[in-house]
């Protein structure tokens, strides 16, 4: 039996995301794809892929309008489905994580359950309807599925260390030289971005999106802006589509060997002109982050990883 789709007369996307799909002549195509792959709950297979994850990516915004990406860690099962509407996260936010003070009850939210090990990623975007002391829930307001690309196989295994015990927390307000050096080596990264309008419908919300790239794909232009290449993918353009009418964005940094986290916040534009894009291999446009503030978190990740086999995509 197939599980239906979306079933709403409004369209999955929302303005921002129809526009750069109309830019790039796919918003028909894309159309007819985010109804069959889109849902306003949990398909079954979703519902057996949270619960088997030992961490979650998530996407809030402060009371200020800034997105941040965080990252949830627990024994698999912490993710938990009462219903298909329902995800049960079992879980506080790590220390130092601006989630700890983005969390509450009635915000939008974006979950990105990823399975690096596998490459295998799916997404969800909702409202948090109820907070305790180490544990919330979500509704499901979109649920689907991402393709593996670009996404560098990793195993974890748990470390012994106190995910709630104090650890050195560095504000950032400019790129120093611990900063340059972890995002000079990362491959991976992600980014929170939103569009809360209530013109948007069941669209609006916030989405948190996986970047990959070989070592050195994040560009540093100066003390505080980056560019980053955006290499093809499911043209849903959910990340783009929010900048496009709300340009701020979070991202978040992982040391995956010393488990070190990076927290950032600021502006964010796409660029679209061609001989800037042309420096970048294989990009078919262009971010560019402009940081406003954030944290580095020594530490504070307890999960440590095996060396990353990178994509065959960036081969491409």
């Amino acid at each position: 039996m197939a599980i239906s789709g979306w079933t709403r007369t409004e369209s999955p996307f929302h303005a921002g995301e129809l526009a750069i799909q109309a830019r790039l002549g796919v918003q028909e195509q894309i159309d007819q794809q985010g109804r069959r792959i889109i849902r306003e709950f949990l398909p079954d297979q979703h519902r057996q892929f949270f619960a088997q994850l030992p961490y979650v990516i998530v996407g809030t915004v402060d009371t200020a309008g800034n997105p941040w990406a965080s990252i949830l860690v627990g024994n698999p099962g912490f993710l938990s489905t009462p219903d298909d509407r329902t995800l049960h996260i079992a879980a506080k936010p790590l220390f130092g994580d601006p989630l700890a003070t983005t969390l509450a009850n009635g915000i939008d939210i974006g979950l990105l359950g990823i399975d690096l090990s596998t490459r295998r990623r799916n997404r969800l975007n909702g409202i948090v309807t109820a907070t305790g002391k180490d544990s919330f829930e979500v509704q499901v307001r979109q649920s689907f599925g991402n393709c593996p690309q670009y996404i560098q196989v990793r195993r974890s295994q748990f470390a012994e260390i106190d995910p709630t015990a104090l650890k050195p927390v560095h504000s950032i307000i400019q790129f120093g030289e611990s900063e340059r050096s972890m995002i000079t080596a990362s491959d991976t990264f992600f980014i929170a971005t939103a569009y809360q309008a209530q013109s948007a419908g069941s669209a609006s919300g916030v989405d948190v999106s996986h970047r990959g790239g070989k070592p050195g794909f994040v560009r540093i232009d100066d003390d505080r802006t980056l560019t980053i290449p955006d290499f093809a993918g499911n043209n849903h353009f959910n990340t783009l589509g929010n900048l496009e009418l709300n340009p701020r964005a979070g991202l978040v940094f992982v040391d995956f060997e010393q488990g070190d986290l990076m927290y950032l916040t600021g502006s964010a534009e796409v660029i679209w002109e061609e001989t800037e894009i042309r420096a970048y291999e294989g990009a078919a446009r262009l971010l560019r982050f402009q940081l406003e503030q954030g944290y580095r978190v020594e530490g504070s990740l307890p999960l440590r990883w095996s060396e990353p086999e990178f994509s065959p995509f960036l081969d491409r």
